[in-house]
This record gives C-alpha cells, sequence and structure tokens, in this order.
C-alpha cells in the first residue's frame, strides 16, 4: 500500500489512489489518478516531481477562501486545467473540515466525535456537491492524469475518492485502506505541527495535542458514516451518485473505459 505514496517535503498526502481491483475482474490504473493536500508549501523538487506526472486536470475541492489562503505554487509550463465551483465547500466559517470539527473541541474523544458528526452532513454540502459533478465529469471527459485535492487532502479528498472506488466496485477493504493512508503518507509529524497552528490560531490554545492530532488523521467510522448517510437518503451510493452527482449509467462506463484495465 505505502509504495503509491509520492515523498514530497512541502505537499502532504501525495499519492496514487489506482491500482486496485474493480468490478468484473478488471483494475484501475495506475499513473492515471492522484490525490493530495494543498500545495502552498511546494518546494522546487516537489514541483519538478508534479512536473513529471503530465497531469491534464486538476480537481481543487477548496472554498473560495482557502485558495486565497493557500495558493497553490505550480510547476514551470504547467499547463493541466484547474476546475473549482466558487463559494466554499467546507462550512460558512471557511475552514476545512478539520478545522471546523476543532470548534469548542479540547480532547481527542471530543475531537473524534466532532469529526464523525461532521461526515454524516458532508456528501450534502451544496458548493462541494459542485465540484464532484466537476470530478466526475473530468474523469467522463477528460482522458490523461488528474489530481484531486483539498487543504489537507483526507476528509473532501477522502469522501471524493471513496465514492469513484465505491462506484467502480472496489472492495471495502481497499476502500478503506486507501482512505487511511492519510494516516502514514508523508511527513506526519510535519503535516500535524501545520495542522496544530491553523488550529490553534482559529480556535485556542486550550486543544490538546491529541485533538490536534486527531483532527489531522482519519478514521475509517467516519467515511462509513458518510456512506451511511447517503444510504439512509438515496438507497445506495449510485442512486445518490446519479440524482446528486448526475454519475448516469452512461457515465459510469466512460470512466470505466478510462479507469479500469
Amino acid at each position: 500500500m505505502e509504495d503509491r505514496i509520492l515523498s514530497m517535503e512541502g505537499i502532504h498526502n501525495f499519492r496514487d489512489y489506482g491500482g486496485y481491483a474493480a468490478r468484473e475482474g478488471s483494475r484501475f490504473r495506475t499513473g492515471v489518478l492522484y490525490r493530495s493536500g494543498q500545495h502552498q508549501d511546494a518546494t522546487p523538487d516537489d514541483l519538478e516531481m508534479v512536473s513529471s506526472l503530465n497531469l491534464k486536470t486538476v480537481i481543487d475541492l477548496r472554498g473560495d477562501s482557502e485558495r486565497v489562503n493557500y495558493p497553490c505554487a505550480r510547476p514551470e509550463g504547467f499547463g493541466a486545467q484547474v476546475l473549482f465551483a466558487a463559494g466554499e465547500t467546507a462550512d460558512q466559517s471557511r475552514n476545512a473540515p478539520h478545522l471546523e470539527a476543532a470548534a469548542a473541541v479540547r480532547t481527542a474523544a471530543q475531537a473524534r466525535d466532532a469529526m464523525a458528526r461532521l461526515y454524516k452532513t458532508m456528501p450534502y454540502r451544496p458548493n462541494l456537491i459542485a465540484v464532484l459533478r466537476l470530478y466526475f465529469d473530468a474523469l467522463a471527459t477528460r482522458n490523461g492524469p488528474s489530481l484531486i485535492h483539498c487543504l489537507a487532502g483526507k476528509d473532501r479528498t477522502g469522501l471524493a475518492v471513496g465514492l469513484l472506488h465505491k462506484l467502480l466496485g472496489v472492495h471495502d477493504d481497499d476502500i478503506r485502506a486507501d482512505y487511511l493512508l492519510t494516516n502514514v503518507a508523508g511527513n506526519i509529524d510535519r503535516r500535524i505541527a501545520a495542522g496544530a497552528v491553523a488550529i490553534r490560531r482559529n480556535h485556542g490554545e486550550q486543544i490538546e495535542d491529541e485533538a490536534i492530532r486527531t483532527l489531522m488523521s482519519v478514521e475509517a467510522h467516519y467515511l462509513d458514516n458518510a456512506f451511511a448517510a447517503i444510504v439512509e437518503c438515496h438507497g445506495s451510493i449510485a442512486a445518490y451518485a446519479e440524482e446528486i452527482l448526475f454519475v448516469t449509467p452512461d457515465k459510469l462506463e466512460t470512466m470505466e473505459a478510462y479507469l479500469l484495465d
């Protein structure tokens, strides 16, 4: 699993989310699907590695405020089309989900409960839905390597990737394993330290170190909560994808042709 992680200094949680077994004996291609956190702190070596991927599309799940506060560095000659939706994709506090969850949190247990609650509503946030529609449209219409990212590359990105894997028949164990790679991908201590600065700046110094670590990590039941909320409302992930994200059976078939071997 860890072989899919691309080691970078200033871009956290960068990895290939292809390669998994899918429906009817097929398998996701590698080298065409990437995910990460934001790129503001990318080093020249990081940007050189990004350039080597020959990305054709970048789907930026962040809201307007995050794009202003954390502008992404790009390699020289960067030609990928960057897709995003206007507005805030987290909540009206203009914070990423882990920053939103930190409000009124002090302990790790409180942080864990806040993250678990947040995931139940994340699939229904209007501006996030707008970007998820762009994501699935891109996978069905734009051949070539793509990157999807948010701020930390774990919550909104984790949901988007999990939905794609679900729709194309990846086993639940592999979906969870890919999601949980956030907890070991790259320089974890540096990522948590960076998150601590933002969390405490927004919500105060009283938040315990272990709560910070919890907020900057993921647990399997977070994603399970999102999927359970979808199934409770729509009956299935496929029905949600078609009714809310406009992922029709024809669009799924096209994605399969692009993404699966």
